[in-house]
């Protein structure tokens, strides 16, 4: 199977209602907060991750000491749906729920995606343990910095690459995950989506405005979706698996716009031009 670069999304949603709190450090309000799974496929068969908690993490007020630990303050947002998730089931903008929940409002400053030790991949038949480092058993630790205002609502995607998150370890054998996490928040973000036809072959579409670049896979429906885009505007290029037969195909200025959708309908590929 090709080499080819998979990530999945987070979508964590919140919306702050009005509420009253006596602590100093956090605003006026309460957040309502819910996270989600997204993903695009790529050469596994199964990409295998165990989820057992999310967790946030306040700024500190001035004057407290104690925030300074990095294993200080760190809060649960609520009942986690913890379990074993394959990430290549959550494909075409298809997403399952993790945990929602009320937080209080106020400056979060990280995000901790707390990971389980039943993770493994699976290719042509055979099953793989994906290794955790020490370093990383405590949770994944997403730097966000966002303030939370009573009334307002955030929406962000951690986008998990998985072809640079999985690293084979050499002569040893084993396959280390050491997760590597893009987060965006759709509050200042749009997402491009569309199909490419045709879809009995693996393509991968790849958004890129020169300073940031964004790829996913389109799914058996040949759909595919790139969320937490920057607004701006982008090349889309659409490359075929290299045995499909098929050329490569550009579309350029795409604009994104902040909470919109950019919706390019129906790509059609068209075959590599027969030669000899």
């Amino acid at each position: 199977m090709k080499n080819l670069i998979r990530s999945f999304l987070v979508l964590l949603t919140i919306a702050t209602i009005t509420a009253c709190t006596d602590n100093d450090d956090k605003q006026e309000g309460t957040a309502s907060i819910a996270v989600r799974l997204t993903d695009k496929p790529g050469d596994y068969d199964k990409v295998n991750i165990e989820v057992t908690d999310v967790l946030i993490k306040r700024a500190k007020a001035d004057g407290d000491e104690s925030l300074n630990d990095e294993e200080f303050g760190w809060e649960s947002i609520g009942t986690v749906n913890t379990g074993i998730y394959d990430l290549l089931e959550l494909t075409g903008g298809i997403d399952t729920l993790l945990v929602s929940g009320d937080i209080s409002a106020g400056k979060i400053e990280q995000i901790r995606l707390v990971l389980g030790d039943n993770n493994t991949v699976e290719k042509d038949g055979s099953v793989y343990d994906l290794k955790t480092p020490s370093a990383e058993q405590s949770g994944l630790k997403i730097k966000i910095d966002d303030i939370f205002e009573p009334g307002s609502t955030h929406n962000f995607l951690l986008d998990f690459d998985v072809s640079r998150s999985i690293i084979d370890a050499g002569n040893s054998g084993n396959l280390i995950l050491k997760p590597v996490i893009r987060a965006s928040d759709e509050s200042n973000s749009g997402k491009i989506e569309g199909m490419v036809s045709p879809s009995t072959f693996q393509s991968i579409v790849t958004a890129t405005n020169g300073e940031i670049t964004v790829s996913a896979y389109v799914d058996k429906r040949g759909k595919f979706v790139l969320n937490g885009m920057p607004e701006g505007s982008y090349e889309i290029t659409v490359t075929p698996a290299t045995d499909s037969g098929y050329q490569e195909k550009t579309v350029e200025n795409v604009e994104v716009l902040v909470r919109k959708s950019a919706d390019l309908g129906i790509i059609e590929l068209e075959e590599l031009p027969v030669t000899g």
